[in-house]
């Protein structure tokens, strides 16, 4: 029997849900037998020191089940397209190295800033050109309130670049509360799934489709209060999983109204660096990022993921309307 695109996608989410469900609660005692826990930062929020120790490194998991979702259905369906995985990928193995360097050589800080631009860079400009000489993408993108794709030229390549960059960076920083980055990336990759499914390919809906498995399957071990966190290993995973949605799928223009959270998250970050560089010391908001300074004002931890989560079902829905 020939499955459709909806299928495929379907039975994506539903492998890598029940991978990420079932393994996450093995994986845990295994990460806590090598000690791989959190470290609190004594600067934030103090209700987050009680969470030093928790586990980390759980977007292995989130990984593990997209893998072996795509991996079934590719065998299924002959698909061999492997580029969404790669990216994925990719960028999980920068989180990997920043993760392993904080909780296994007690390093807090992980990489050195200019080390994870320059990798995050590296990828960023491969994907960019990749995707602007594959037949199957190119340098068209879907304008909002337009019924058709506009060609930008090599424009499309620094736009992808910068694109890239940012989303990875703006998803690690959404990564700070028990459940915020893993439920926004769900529902965000709601809004690629359903994109996806105007695709020929089979591999998009099974790649989006395993995203949203396996952020669901996380979700049961990383709601507050998380059993688990996923780390920069999975914050950066689905930072990737989520551009390369947009990309091929020909919709990152719409990702600034989808993933408006996640945007709203990083500038937070540059407002507050900004203005605390150019009034000697003083400070926009509370704390950056911004769900912090939702804590700090009084706000609890469940109270901001679940107003954070409704603001992101919000631009999936205006997303859907200027897609028409």
């Amino acid at each position: 029997m020939e499955l459709t695109v909806l299928q495929t996608g379907l039975i994506g989410l539903l492998i890598s849900f029940l991978v990420v469900y079932f393994v996450t609660p093995r994986f845990i005692p295994m990460l806590k037998r090598l000690k791989f826990g959190q470290a609190i930062r004594e600067e934030g929020p103090q209700s987050h020191l009680e969470k030093s120790g928790t586990p980390t490194m759980g977007g292995l998991v989130i990984q593990l089940g997209v893998l072996v979702a795509f991996a079934i259905l590719s065998v299924l369906v002959g698909n061999w397209d492997f580029f969404p995985i790669l990216v994925m990928l990719y960028f999980g193995a920068v989180g990997l190295i920043d993760d392993y360097i904080k909780v296994a050589k007690k390093h807090n800080l992980g990489l050195r800033a200019w080390q994870k631009m320059v990798l995050q860079c590296i990828g960023a400009l491969a994907i960019a050109l990749y995707a602007y000489y594959a037949p199957a993408i190119g340098s068209e993108m879907v304008v909002p309130l337009m019924d058709q794709t506009v060609d930008f030229g090599f424009w499309y390549v620094p736009f992808t670049f910068i694109a890239v960059v940012s989303i990875v960076n703006a998803v690690n920083l959404t990564d700070g509360l028990d459940g915020l980055a893993s439920g926004v990336t769900l529902i965000v990759a709601i809004f690629f799934f359903v994109g996806s499914l105007a695709l020929p390919q089979a591999n998009t809906s099974i790649f989006t489709g395993a995203i949203i498995g396996g952020c669901l399957g996380f979700l049961r071990h990383n709601s507050n209060p998380a059993d688990i966190f996923m780390g920069d290993t999975g914050s950066m995973a689905l930072g990737g999983a989520v551009v390369v949605m947009a990309i091929i799928t020909q919709l990152q223009i719409f990702l600034l109204i989808a993933g408006a959270l996640f945007v709203l998250e990083a500038l937070s970050v540059v407002i507050q660096v900004s203005y605390f560089k150019s009034t000697g010391g003083k400070r926009f908001f509370k704390m950056a990022p911004i769900h912090h300074h939702f804590e700090l004002s009084g706000w609890s931890e469940t109270r901001v993921v679940t107003v954070f989560w409704v603001v992101t079902a919000i631009s999936v829905v205006i997303a859907f309307i200027c897609l028409g």
